[in-house]
C-alpha cells in the first residue's frame, strides 16, 4: 500500500451504482460540470483532504444540483417514456419548490390506491424506463437539507416534477407526471442517516455529498489517493480529491471529488470508466447556500388528485435490534462477494426481480446471454439471470456469469 492509499473497512457499503432501481434504489454517477481552475489554495496531502471531509460540519444547505450521464446505455424503444409505461394520465404539474407541488387541471382530494393497482408489469417497466431516463442526458435538481432526517430532492425535467421529501420518519415520493405518490413511515429507530431517496422505489439526484461517500467508503488498500489541482465549483474553491483503483478488473477508472476548502463538503464528483478520456458521470452543484431550508419544504402535502399509495417497510425477525415481525421470504439482503471496487452484488430471486423479468422493456435493453440477460454500460454491468436472480458490479459480463454459477452450485 502506498503512502497515498488509504483502507477503509465500510466498502461494503458502497454498491455499484444502480442501473436497475430493484437492484438498488437510488442511482449514482455522471458527466462532469465543468470545474474551473482557481487561485492557488494552500497545499494539503489527501489525508488531509480526507480529514477536511470527515470533519466537516455542514449539516443545512440547499443548491441547485446538475447529473449528466453518458454510460453508453441503450436507447428507449421509439415511443416509449416512464410517462407512457406508467399508470395514471400522465398529466404534468408546474414545479413549485413550496411543501406540495400544484397540480394543474385536478380537482377534488387526493386518493389512496389499495392492492388493486396497475398491471404489474407496466408498473415494473416505467420503473426500469424511469431509471434509464435518469442515467441518460442532463438532469437538474433542487436539493435542500437540513440535518439527517430533513432532506429533499426536487427533480425538474420536462414540465414535470419529480420530489423525494423525507421529513422525520415520513418519507413521500412523489410524481407529478403519474399523478402519484408513495408515503412510507420509517421505524423509530431508522438510520437516522438515511437518504429520502434510499427508502423508495424510483430513481433521482443524489447529491454530491451522498455519491461521494459511497466511493469514499469504497477505498481499500488497492486504491491510490492523490490530490490534483484546485477548482471552483458554484463559486467556491476545491480541492480536486482523486481516488484511482489499481483493481485490474473494475470498470472504474477514477473518481474525482470536488472538495470545499471553506467547509471540507463535496460539491462535485466525476467518474470516468476505465480506459476512457471522458467521464461517464457527473454530479455536482451549480449553485450552493449554506442557509437552513425552510421548514415546510420537508413536509409534502399531496396535490388534489393525486393517487396516494402506502408503503409498509418489511420488518424482521425480533432480537435483530430492527422492527419486531416477520420478514417476507422475498425481503432477502443483497448478497456482496469479493471487496472494493470490483465487488459483485447479488440481489436473490424474489418479489424485485420478478418484476424486473416481467418487464418488456428487459428484451429491449439487454442482450442475451447463456443463462440470463446483461444490460451492460462503461461502468455498470447487471445480468438478470432466468431463475430471477441478479448480479450486478462494476466488472465485466463474464465476470457476473462466472458469480451467478458459482452461486448456483
Amino acid at each position: 500500500m502506498s503512502s497515498n492509499s488509504v483502507s477503509s473497512s465500510k466498502w461494503k457499503r458502497w454498491v455499484p451504482a444502480a442501473v436497475i432501481p430493484v437492484v438498488i434504489a437510488g442511482v449514482a454517477i455522471a458527466v462532469p460540470l465543468s470545474a474551473n481552475a482557481t487561485d492557488s489554495l494552500p497545499t494539503k496531502s489527501p489525508q488531509d483532504v480526507l480529514a477536511m471531509i470527515g470533519n466537516s460540519t455542514v449539516t443545512a444547505f440547499s443548491g441547485t444540483v446538475e447529473q449528466t450521464a453518458n454510460l453508453g446505455l441503450p436507447e428507449l424503444p421509439a415511443g416509449v417514456s416512464a410517462s407512457s409505461l406508467g399508470a395514471g394520465s400522465g398529466s404534468s404539474s408546474t414545479p413549485s419548490p413550496s411543501g406540495s407541488a400544484s397540480t394543474s387541471g385536478s380537482a377534488g382530494s387526493g386518493g389512496s390506491a389499495g392492492s388493486g393497482g396497475s398491471a404489474s408489469t407496466d408498473s415494473s417497466a416505467a420503473t426500469v424506463s424511469s431509471a434509464l431516463e435518469m442515467l441518460t442526458g442532463t438532469h437538474t435538481a433542487r436539493v435542500y437539507v437540513d440535518g439527517p432526517t430533513n432532506q429533499r430532492v426536487q427533480v425538474l425535467d420536462q414540465m414535470a416534477e419529480t420530489d423525494v421529501v423525507r421529513g422525520g420518519n415520513d418519507v413521500w415520493l412523489y410524481d407529478s407526471a403519474q399523478q402519484t405518490a408513495v408515503h412510507t413511515t420509517l421505524p423509530a429507530k431508522s438510520d437516522a442517516g438515511s437518504a429520502p431517496d434510499a427508502t423508495q422505489p424510483g430513481a433521482t439526484v443524489q447529491t454530491p455529498e451522498q455519491l461521494a461517500q459511497k466511493f469514499l467508503d469504497a477505498v481499500d488498500p488497492t486504491t491510490n489517493v492523490s490530490v490534483g489541482g484546485d477548482v471552483t465549483v458554484a463559486g467556491r474553491s476545491a480541492y480536486d480529491l482523486i481516488l484511482t483503483p489499481q483493481a485490474t478488473d473494475t470498470l472504474v477508472g477514477s473518481v474525482s471529488i470536488a472538495v470545499d476548502s471553506a467547509t471540507g463538503l463535496p460539491l462535485q464528483v466525476n467518474v470516468t470508466a476505465r480506459g476512457a478520456a471522458d467521464t461517464a458521470f457527473t454530479t455536482g452543484f451549480t449553485s450552493l447556500s449554506l442557509d437552513t431550508p425552510s421548514a415546510d419544504l420537508f413536509s409534502f402535502t399531496p396535490p388534489a388528485g393525486t393517487t396516494v399509495t402506502e408503503k409498509t417497510l418489511p420488518t424482521e425477525p425480533s432480537g435483530t435490534g430492527a422492527t419486531p415481525g416477520s420478514a417476507p421470504a422475498d425481503a432477502q439482503k443483497p448478497i456482496v462477494t469479493g471487496s472494493g471496487w470490483d465487488a459483485i452484488v447479488e440481489l436473490p430471486a424474489g418479489a424485485d426481480s420478478a418484476s424486473l423479468t416481467s418487464s418488456p422493456l428487459l428484451g429491449e435493453l439487454t442482450s442475451p446471454v447463456d443463462g440470463g440477460h446483461v444490460l451492460t454500460t462503461t461502468l455498470v454491468n447487471v445480468l438478470v439471470t432466468d431463475d430471477g436472480r441478479v448480479f450486478a458490479g462494476s466488472v465485466s459480463a463474464d465476470q457476473l456469469q462466472a458469480a451467478a454459477a458459482a452461486a448456483a452450485k
